[in-house]
Protein backbone atom coordinates (compact mmCIF):
# COMPACT_ATOMS: atom_id res chain seq x y z
CA UNK A 1 0.00 0.00 0.00
CA UNK A 2 1.66 3.52 -0.99
CA UNK A 3 1.58 6.09 1.34
CA UNK A 4 0.34 9.54 0.57
CA UNK A 5 0.27 12.75 1.88
CA UNK A 6 -2.41 15.37 1.01
CA UNK A 7 -1.54 19.15 2.18
CA UNK A 8 -4.44 20.80 3.18
CA UNK A 9 -6.91 17.94 3.37
CA UNK A 10 -9.44 19.96 5.98
CA UNK A 11 -10.70 21.79 2.34
CA UNK A 12 -13.32 21.57 0.22
CA UNK A 13 -10.94 19.37 -2.46
CA UNK A 14 -8.97 18.48 0.31
CA UNK A 15 -11.56 15.87 1.51
CA UNK A 16 -12.40 15.08 -2.14
CA UNK A 17 -8.95 14.22 -2.71
CA UNK A 18 -8.25 12.36 0.57
CA UNK A 19 -11.40 10.09 -0.38
CA UNK A 20 -10.20 9.49 -3.99
CA UNK A 21 -7.33 7.55 -3.01
CA UNK A 22 -8.47 5.63 -0.20
CA UNK A 23 -11.15 4.61 -2.43
CA UNK A 24 -8.34 3.47 -4.40
CA UNK A 25 -6.50 1.56 -1.93
CA UNK A 26 -3.94 4.26 -0.78
CA UNK A 27 -2.90 5.03 2.45
CA UNK A 28 -3.49 8.79 3.40
CA UNK A 29 -1.76 11.14 5.63
CA UNK A 30 -3.19 14.61 6.01
CA UNK A 31 -1.89 17.86 7.19
CA UNK A 32 -3.65 19.59 9.80
CA UNK A 33 -2.65 23.12 11.73
CA UNK A 34 -4.46 22.03 14.20
CA UNK A 35 -5.65 18.53 15.78
CA UNK A 36 -9.19 20.16 16.42
CA UNK A 37 -9.52 19.90 12.69
CA UNK A 38 -8.52 16.01 12.71
CA UNK A 39 -12.35 14.59 13.60
CA UNK A 40 -14.58 17.06 11.62
CA UNK A 41 -12.50 15.80 8.76
CA UNK A 42 -12.32 12.25 9.44
CA UNK A 43 -15.85 12.49 10.14
CA UNK A 44 -17.00 14.00 6.56
CA UNK A 45 -14.33 11.53 4.40
CA UNK A 46 -15.71 8.84 5.95
CA UNK A 47 -19.44 9.43 4.43
CA UNK A 48 -17.72 8.76 1.34
CA UNK A 49 -14.92 6.13 1.94
CA UNK A 50 -13.26 3.56 4.15
CA UNK A 51 -11.13 6.01 6.73
CA UNK A 52 -8.81 2.93 8.25
CA UNK A 53 -5.84 4.11 6.18
CA UNK A 54 -6.37 7.91 7.22
CA UNK A 55 -4.15 9.37 9.63
CA UNK A 56 -3.15 13.30 10.21
CA UNK A 57 0.23 15.38 11.13
CA UNK A 58 0.39 18.67 12.23
CA UNK A 59 1.95 21.10 9.74
CA UNK A 60 1.65 24.73 8.63
CA UNK A 61 3.08 26.57 5.06
CA UNK A 62 4.65 29.32 6.92
CA UNK A 63 6.30 27.04 9.26
CA UNK A 64 9.33 24.45 9.32
CA UNK A 65 7.91 22.41 11.73
CA UNK A 66 6.04 18.74 10.93
CA UNK A 67 7.00 18.73 7.50
CA UNK A 68 9.73 16.14 7.34
CA UNK A 69 7.77 13.94 9.38
CA UNK A 70 4.29 14.34 7.23
CA UNK A 71 6.92 12.83 4.69
CA UNK A 72 8.28 10.55 6.13
CA UNK A 73 7.19 7.01 3.86
CA UNK A 74 5.27 8.98 1.30
CA UNK A 75 5.97 8.11 -2.05
CA UNK A 76 3.55 10.53 -3.57
CA UNK A 77 2.07 14.17 -2.58
CA UNK A 78 -0.83 16.47 -3.28
CA UNK A 79 0.00 19.90 -2.55
CA UNK A 80 -3.83 20.94 -2.44
CA UNK A 81 -3.26 23.46 0.09
CA UNK A 82 -4.15 27.24 -0.27
CA UNK A 83 -6.92 29.52 0.39
CA UNK A 84 -9.36 30.27 -3.21
CA UNK A 85 -10.97 33.86 -2.04
CA UNK A 86 -11.13 36.27 -4.64
CA UNK A 87 -11.85 39.05 -2.16
CA UNK A 88 -9.18 41.43 -2.17
CA UNK A 89 -7.02 41.78 1.20
CA UNK A 90 -5.67 45.25 1.81
CA UNK A 91 -2.03 44.20 1.25
CA UNK A 92 -1.58 41.57 -1.52
CA UNK A 93 1.37 39.93 0.58
CA UNK A 94 -1.33 38.41 2.87
CA UNK A 95 -2.19 35.84 0.39
CA UNK A 96 0.71 35.85 -1.77
CA UNK A 97 3.26 34.91 0.77
CA UNK A 98 1.96 31.56 2.02
CA UNK A 99 0.98 31.04 -1.35
CA UNK A 100 4.58 30.98 -2.56
CA UNK A 101 6.37 30.38 0.38
CA UNK A 102 4.42 27.58 1.57
CA UNK A 103 4.95 25.81 -2.12
CA UNK A 104 8.76 26.16 -1.83
CA UNK A 105 8.10 24.34 1.81
CA UNK A 106 6.65 21.63 0.83
CA UNK A 107 8.38 20.95 -2.34
CA UNK A 108 11.76 20.88 -0.09
CA UNK A 109 10.03 18.58 2.15
CA UNK A 110 9.38 16.38 -0.24
CA UNK A 111 12.38 16.75 -1.89
CA UNK A 112 14.42 15.48 1.20
CA UNK A 113 12.16 12.72 1.61
CA UNK A 114 12.63 11.34 -1.71
CA UNK A 115 9.54 11.42 -3.08
CA UNK A 116 8.33 9.78 -6.47
CA UNK A 117 5.58 12.77 -7.57
CA UNK A 118 4.18 15.91 -6.74
CA UNK A 119 0.94 17.05 -8.06
CA UNK A 120 0.48 20.84 -6.82
CA UNK A 121 -3.06 22.20 -7.35
CA UNK A 122 -2.80 25.25 -9.60
CA UNK A 123 -5.42 27.07 -11.07
CA UNK A 124 -6.70 28.69 -14.61
CA UNK A 125 -6.00 31.80 -13.18
CA UNK A 126 -2.50 31.15 -13.33
CA UNK A 127 -2.93 31.30 -17.26
CA UNK A 128 -6.00 33.62 -18.29
CA UNK A 129 -5.58 36.47 -15.49
CA UNK A 130 -5.04 39.19 -17.40
CA UNK A 131 -5.47 38.48 -20.34
CA UNK A 132 -8.55 39.30 -23.18
CA UNK A 133 -11.44 37.02 -24.64
CA UNK A 134 -9.44 34.44 -26.23
CA UNK A 135 -8.41 30.55 -26.66
CA UNK A 136 -5.02 29.79 -24.15
CA UNK A 137 -4.00 26.49 -23.03
CA UNK A 138 -1.54 24.94 -20.88
CA UNK A 139 1.69 26.95 -22.15
CA UNK A 140 0.15 30.16 -21.03
CA UNK A 141 0.70 32.67 -17.86
CA UNK A 142 -0.99 34.99 -16.74
CA UNK A 143 0.48 38.43 -16.73
CA UNK A 144 1.50 39.31 -13.04
CA UNK A 145 2.36 42.99 -14.17
CA UNK A 146 -1.78 43.71 -15.06
CA UNK A 147 -4.14 44.51 -12.45
CA UNK A 148 -5.16 40.31 -11.78
CA UNK A 149 -6.37 40.87 -8.39
CA UNK A 150 -4.48 39.76 -5.19
CA UNK A 151 -5.73 35.39 -5.59
CA UNK A 152 -4.75 35.18 -9.40
CA UNK A 153 -1.20 37.13 -9.05
CA UNK A 154 -0.78 34.39 -5.43
CA UNK A 155 -1.72 31.61 -7.34
CA UNK A 156 0.51 32.18 -10.88
CA UNK A 157 3.64 32.70 -8.90
CA UNK A 158 3.45 29.97 -6.12
CA UNK A 159 3.28 27.52 -9.72
CA UNK A 160 6.34 29.92 -11.29
CA UNK A 161 7.98 29.03 -7.67
CA UNK A 162 7.13 25.57 -7.70
CA UNK A 163 8.48 24.85 -11.27
CA UNK A 164 11.60 26.94 -10.62
CA UNK A 165 12.39 24.16 -7.41
CA UNK A 166 12.00 20.94 -8.77
CA UNK A 167 14.28 22.40 -11.76
CA UNK A 168 17.37 19.69 -12.19
CA UNK A 169 15.87 17.24 -9.29
CA UNK A 170 15.04 13.95 -9.03
CA UNK A 171 11.11 14.32 -8.01
CA UNK A 172 8.63 14.77 -10.66
CA UNK A 173 5.86 16.91 -10.99
CA UNK A 174 2.56 17.69 -12.25
CA UNK A 175 0.31 20.34 -12.24
CA UNK A 176 -3.39 20.50 -11.71
CA UNK A 177 -5.25 24.22 -13.04
CA UNK A 178 -8.99 23.47 -12.48
CA UNK A 179 -11.30 26.52 -13.12
CA UNK A 180 -14.15 27.34 -10.86
CA UNK A 181 -15.02 24.39 -8.87
CA UNK A 182 -18.88 23.13 -7.78
CA UNK A 183 -19.83 20.10 -6.39
CA UNK A 184 -20.94 19.15 -2.47
CA UNK A 185 -18.62 19.51 -0.03
CA UNK A 186 -18.02 16.36 2.16
CA UNK A 187 -18.31 18.82 5.39
CA UNK A 188 -15.34 20.96 5.10
CA UNK A 189 -16.22 24.97 4.81
CA UNK A 190 -16.29 25.54 0.72
CA UNK A 191 -14.11 28.80 0.80
CA UNK A 192 -13.83 30.44 -2.74
CA UNK A 193 -15.57 32.83 -5.29
CA UNK A 194 -18.07 30.10 -6.44
CA UNK A 195 -19.74 29.22 -3.37
CA UNK A 196 -20.00 33.22 -2.55
CA UNK A 197 -21.98 33.54 -5.60
CA UNK A 198 -23.70 30.18 -5.25
CA UNK A 199 -24.57 31.50 -2.01
CA UNK A 200 -25.79 34.84 -2.56
CA UNK A 201 -27.97 33.76 -5.77
CA UNK A 202 -29.58 31.09 -3.76
CA UNK A 203 -30.79 33.63 -0.62
CA UNK A 204 -31.60 36.41 -2.98
CA UNK A 205 -28.60 38.27 -1.34
CA UNK A 206 -27.27 39.71 -5.10
CA UNK A 207 -30.25 41.45 -7.01
CA UNK A 208 -28.33 40.72 -10.70
CA UNK A 209 -25.91 38.35 -11.78
CA UNK A 210 -22.22 39.36 -12.48
CA UNK A 211 -21.17 39.00 -16.68
CA UNK A 212 -18.97 36.66 -15.64
CA UNK A 213 -17.82 33.51 -17.60
CA UNK A 214 -15.19 30.79 -16.84
CA UNK A 215 -14.30 27.27 -16.94
CA UNK A 216 -16.04 25.11 -14.66
CA UNK A 217 -15.46 21.62 -13.36
CA UNK A 218 -17.11 19.41 -10.70
CA UNK A 219 -14.93 19.04 -7.65
CA UNK A 220 -15.12 15.09 -7.95
CA UNK A 221 -13.49 15.53 -11.02
CA UNK A 222 -10.47 17.23 -9.71
CA UNK A 223 -10.05 14.63 -7.22
CA UNK A 224 -9.91 12.27 -9.75
CA UNK A 225 -7.82 14.49 -11.92
CA UNK A 226 -5.54 14.68 -8.93
CA UNK A 227 -5.42 10.93 -8.12
CA UNK A 228 -4.68 10.26 -11.92
CA UNK A 229 -1.97 12.44 -12.44
CA UNK A 230 0.32 11.01 -9.38
CA UNK A 231 1.11 7.73 -11.43
CA UNK A 232 -0.12 8.38 -15.37
CA UNK A 233 2.62 7.88 -17.36
CA UNK A 234 3.65 11.01 -19.69
CA UNK A 235 2.07 13.37 -17.14
CA UNK A 236 5.35 14.25 -15.23
CA UNK A 237 6.62 18.12 -15.93
CA UNK A 238 3.08 18.96 -17.31
CA UNK A 239 0.33 21.32 -16.60
CA UNK A 240 -3.34 20.01 -16.97
CA UNK A 241 -6.48 22.16 -17.34
CA UNK A 242 -9.41 20.73 -15.29
CA UNK A 243 -12.47 22.26 -16.85
CA UNK A 244 -14.85 22.93 -19.35
CA UNK A 245 -13.27 23.87 -22.72
CA UNK A 246 -15.86 26.92 -23.12
CA UNK A 247 -16.34 29.47 -20.79
CA UNK A 248 -20.29 28.94 -18.52
CA UNK A 249 -21.63 32.39 -17.81
CA UNK A 250 -23.17 32.79 -14.36
CA UNK A 251 -26.33 33.51 -16.18
CA UNK A 252 -25.95 29.85 -17.14
CA UNK A 253 -25.98 28.57 -13.36
CA UNK A 254 -28.29 31.08 -12.02
CA UNK A 255 -31.01 29.84 -14.62
CA UNK A 256 -30.02 25.58 -13.76
CA UNK A 257 -30.87 26.95 -9.71
CA UNK A 258 -33.88 28.76 -10.83
CA UNK A 259 -34.79 25.58 -12.66
CA UNK A 260 -34.59 23.26 -9.74
CA UNK A 261 -36.44 25.19 -7.19
CA UNK A 262 -34.37 28.38 -6.05
CA UNK A 263 -36.89 30.97 -6.48
CA UNK A 264 -34.57 33.74 -5.26
CA UNK A 265 -31.92 32.93 -7.69
CA UNK A 266 -31.50 36.68 -9.72
CA UNK A 267 -32.80 37.02 -13.14
CA UNK A 268 -30.98 40.18 -14.56
CA UNK A 269 -27.44 40.95 -15.53
CA UNK A 270 -25.47 43.37 -13.54
CA UNK A 271 -23.67 46.28 -15.83
CA UNK A 272 -20.46 46.07 -15.60
CA UNK A 273 -20.44 50.07 -14.51
CA UNK A 274 -22.18 48.88 -11.09
CA UNK A 275 -19.57 46.38 -10.34
CA UNK A 276 -17.14 49.22 -10.55
CA UNK A 277 -18.80 51.51 -8.48
CA UNK A 278 -19.54 48.34 -5.75
CA UNK A 279 -15.53 47.73 -5.87
CA UNK A 280 -14.82 50.93 -4.79
CA UNK A 281 -16.14 50.02 -1.49
CA UNK A 282 -16.60 45.72 -1.49
CA UNK A 283 -13.55 43.74 -1.90
CA UNK A 284 -15.36 41.08 -3.03
CA UNK A 285 -16.71 43.51 -5.70
CA UNK A 286 -13.28 44.47 -6.21
CA UNK A 287 -12.25 41.18 -6.87
CA UNK A 288 -14.41 40.43 -9.47
CA UNK A 289 -13.26 42.99 -12.03
CA UNK A 290 -10.18 41.52 -13.89
CA UNK A 291 -12.15 39.37 -14.90
CA UNK A 292 -16.12 41.13 -15.86
CA UNK A 293 -17.05 40.94 -19.28
CA UNK A 294 -13.85 38.40 -20.61
CA UNK A 295 -14.26 35.18 -21.95
CA UNK A 296 -11.23 32.74 -22.52
CA UNK A 297 -11.67 29.43 -23.73
CA UNK A 298 -9.04 26.54 -22.68
CA UNK A 299 -7.70 23.63 -24.36
CA UNK A 300 -8.68 20.53 -21.73
CA UNK A 301 -7.23 18.30 -24.71
CA UNK A 302 -4.60 16.86 -22.95
CA UNK A 303 -6.23 16.63 -19.57
CA UNK A 304 -8.57 14.18 -21.29
CA UNK A 305 -5.85 12.31 -23.16
CA UNK A 306 -3.60 11.79 -20.85
CA UNK A 307 -5.70 11.54 -17.51
CA UNK A 308 -8.24 9.59 -19.48
CA UNK A 309 -11.12 12.09 -18.08
CA UNK A 310 -14.60 12.06 -18.48
CA UNK A 311 -15.79 15.64 -17.51
CA UNK A 312 -18.99 14.91 -15.68
CA UNK A 313 -22.05 17.61 -16.40
CA UNK A 314 -21.93 20.61 -14.76
CA UNK A 315 -25.62 21.02 -14.54
CA UNK A 316 -25.64 18.30 -11.57
CA UNK A 317 -22.66 19.91 -9.35
CA UNK A 318 -24.81 23.26 -9.22
CA UNK A 319 -26.96 21.59 -7.83
CA UNK A 320 -25.52 19.73 -5.22
CA UNK A 321 -23.18 22.45 -4.15
CA UNK A 322 -27.04 24.60 -3.74
CA UNK A 323 -27.91 21.79 -1.85
CA UNK A 324 -25.19 21.28 0.20
CA UNK A 325 -25.32 25.50 0.67
CA UNK A 326 -28.72 25.18 1.61
CA UNK A 327 -29.30 22.73 4.77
Amino acid sequence: MEKVLVTGITGYIGQHCAAELLRQGYEVVGTIRSRVKAVSTQEGIAKVASVDHLSFVEAELLSDKGWDEAMKGCTYVLHVASPFVLEEPKDENEMIAPAVQGTQRVIAAAQRADVKRLVLTSSTFSIIAGKETGHYGPEDWSDTDANIGAYAKSKTLAERAAWKAVEGGTMEMSVINPGAVFGPSLGAKIDGQSVSLITKMITGKIPMIPDMAMGMVDVRDVAKLHVAAMTASGAAGKRFIACTSEPVEMATVAKTLRDAGYKKVPTMKAPTFVLKLMGLVDREAKGMLPFIGKKAALDNSATIKILNWQPSPMANAFKEMAATLSR
